[in-house]
């Protein structure tokens, strides 16, 4: 059984759809990418899997259980985390304790009583502290554990983003343009973080990105979208070299020109 399955999954927005009759499975401990020309319904795919907008149509299964329309605290507490483009918590906070924070909402502990230094919250600081640094520690970030997150240079803010993710321990974690605004160096580190997520932690990944190269280097299976419906899928190497695929990106080049 595949950890994610999604059966004729539909968005209207008024008489356009967005995505239609969408069909596709994400394996376990498997990383799945997304593509498609702008339009082409990857947000909207991503807003329906997350809980953020409803679909018209279709079912997504996820563990074994029918989670459509669920809400987000819903779907987020069934193990399914949204990585944002812009995903720290508090700028102004420490890296660390942006960290803890989310450790903390995993938790159920009340936020501000955390804030605030509460009784509950000093009684696990500590502890809390250990396991952040731990998560730091894997992405790469100990270093920096002290200094302010929004001080950091854009390719640390996003490893915190995914730091953030993994404090919920999540089975699935959906990766939005994660390596958008990212030099070269930025890139090969965050794909090589997202590598060892799934082969270390056991973290299963889909990924919505429009630099083709990192696709091709990161993810083990690509679905390609355009107006909403899916037009290939398969493993890097066979999307790379599928001529509705490169119809699709050149048409919208030559349309766009």
């Amino acid at each position: 059984m595949a950890l994610l399955e999604v059966r004729g999954l539909t968005k209207h927005f008024g008489g356009l759809a967005a995505v239609s009759q969408l069909d596709f499975e994400v394996k376990n401990k498997e990383i799945l990418g997304m593509i498609g020309p702008n339009g082409a319904g990857k947000s909207t795919v991503f807003n329906m899997l997350g809980g953020s907008i409803n679909p018209t149509s279709g079912t997504v299964v996820f563990r074994g259980d029918n989670i459509t329309g669920l809400p987000p605290h819903k779907i987020a507490g069934k193990g399914i985390t949204r990585v944002f483009q812009g995903n720290i918590l508090f700028p102004n906070f420490t890296v660390v304790k942006n960290v803890m924070i989310g450790l903390h909402l995993q938790a159920g502990i009340g936020l501000f009583g955390f804030l605030l230094g509460g009784p509950s919250a000093k009684r696990r600081e500590n502890a809390l502290h250990t396991k952040a640094i731990e998560i730091l520690e894997m992405v790469g970030l100990s270093d920096v554990a002290d200094e302010i997150a929004s001080k950091q240079p854009h390719g640390k803010q996003r490893l915190l983003g995914l730091a953030i993710a993994m404090a919920s321990e999540p089975k699935l974690l959906l990766l939005d343009e994660p390596v958008t605004g990212m030099n070269a160096e930025e890139v090969k580190a965050m794909i090589k973080m997202i590598k060892a997520l799934r082969n270390k932690k056991g973290v299963t990944c889909m990924v919505v990105e429009h630099n083709m190269k990192a696709i091709m280097d990161l993810c083990d299976r690509i679905v390609t979208l355009s107006y909403g419906k899916k037009i290939a899928e398969g493993t890097p190497g066979e999307i790379s070299k599928n001529p509705i695929v490169i119809e699709a990106y050149l048409g919208v080049e030559h349309n766009a020109s």
